[in-house]
């Protein structure tokens, strides 16, 4: 099969999982609901709010802008379900998964970079600080809110970003920026930040349990607010590195045959490491630290489908949403709900160590 040909049929294929997925995770739960319905429910919020007719009808996803962009319509065709199904689905499971699928495919395709970037297939999104970063920011906020007023998902973006800034700018010496040096600056950064994060918790008083589970990872309680707050930084950050796949596979080569090869190699990564740690942060700041997604996910499409970023990245990032969606669909499934992150170390390490003990776990 002609390339392109075969990048559509697996992402058509991976689509379809997808919301496969969804609609069985919508399907389960305390209340139970035929997954004929859930679809229908999923089309009512799609197209506009049911039993709604006439008025103007505010965009789900895009209900944080202002100004909020609306339509008006009369007589507006939507599905029958019964209220209290629409409620559970619409209101309640739906934004929980969208963001589940942003945040899975987000930190994917934030992994099939650093692990092509490092060429080390143990490389993940958290492997410069950006997720040690976004969690000082996240418990400074929880813990201590009079001194970080800008809120706990701001303060998470914020100290991702800065993060990962710093640490290029520690591995940066006139002008270059050796892999190896990044990867030992995030080490040491990691560790320090890790040191402030012990601190705050021990003195967080009342706010340690929130800041644990935080940690932990979560997507309980999750609104359309926080899918509107990550998706734009993820698609975005996602699409651009989409025009950079053909870079990202010269650079497997090395960055002396990728400069010969005509490829602005220092300019290049920092491109490409400015992109993966925004779109890190933009999924940590919602849903916390969850890892084993970035790592797993784009090691086992490496496996299936080759290197090559051009279907590599987004099978990736789409097998990655499909993998969170049903993480946390089984986080919720039992008597108390864990976190996701619990969730997915508990797949993601003995997956990870089963491919190690085939010796499928080889450097890039």
């Amino acid at each position: 099969m002609e390339r392109p040909g075969r990048i559509l049929a697996w992402s058509l294929g991976l689509t379809v999982l997808l919301l496969a997925v969804a609609v069985t995770s919508a399907a389960l739960g305390p209340v139970r609901i035929e997954p004929v319905t859930v679809a229908l429910a999923m089309l009512n919020v799609i197209v506009v709010p049911s039993g709604v007719e006439t008025g103007t009808w505010t965009v789900p996803l895009l209900e944080w802008a202002v100004p909020r962009p609306t339509f008006e319509y009369s007589q507006v065709f939507a599905f029958e379900v019964r209220g209290s199904h629409q409620t559970i689905v619409g209101d309640i499971r739906l934004p929980r998964i969208a963001l589940a699928a942003t945040v899975g495919f987000g930190l994917a395709a934030a992994g099939t970079v650093m692990q092509g970037f490092f060429r080390n297939p143990l490389a993940d999104p958290s492997i410069i600080g950006v997720s040690s970063g976004a969690a000082v920011g996240a418990v400074a906020a929880i813990a201590f809110p009079a001194l970080v007023p800008i809120g706990l998902q701001s303060a998470a973006f914020a100290g991702a970003i800065l993060t990962a800034f710093l640490v290029y700018a520690i591995a940066t010496e006139g002008g270059r920026t050796p892999v190896a040096t990044l990867l030992l600056a995030g080490v040491a950064v990691q560790a320090f930040l890790g040191a402030a994060i012990s601190y705050m918790l021990v003195h967080s008083g009342e706010s340690l349990r929130q800041a644990v589970i935080w940690l932990m990872g979560h997507l309980s309680n999750s609104t359309w607010n926080d899918v509107g707050l990550s998706l734009p930084f993820v698609l975005a950050g996602v699409l651009v590195l989409g025009a950079f796949t053909r870079e990202m596979n010269v650079l497997l080569l090395g960055e002396e045959d990728a400069h010969h090869l005509g490829v602005d190699v220092e300019r290049t990564k920092l491109l490409l490491l400015a992109l993966a740690s925004i779109i890190t942060a933009a999924g940590v700041a919602v849903a916390g630290v969850i890892g084993f997604v970035g790592l797993v996910v784009p090691h086992i499409m490496r496996l299936i489908v080759g290197p090559d970023h051009r279907i590599l990245l987004p099978t990736s990032a789409l097998a990655g949403a499909s993998f969170l969606v049903a993480t946390d669909t089984l986080a919720r499934a039992g008597p108390a709900e864990v976190p996701v992150g619990i969730v997915t170390a508990a797949f993601g390490a003995p997956f990870f160590l089963f491919l190690l003990k085939r010796r499928e776990v080889h450097a890039l």
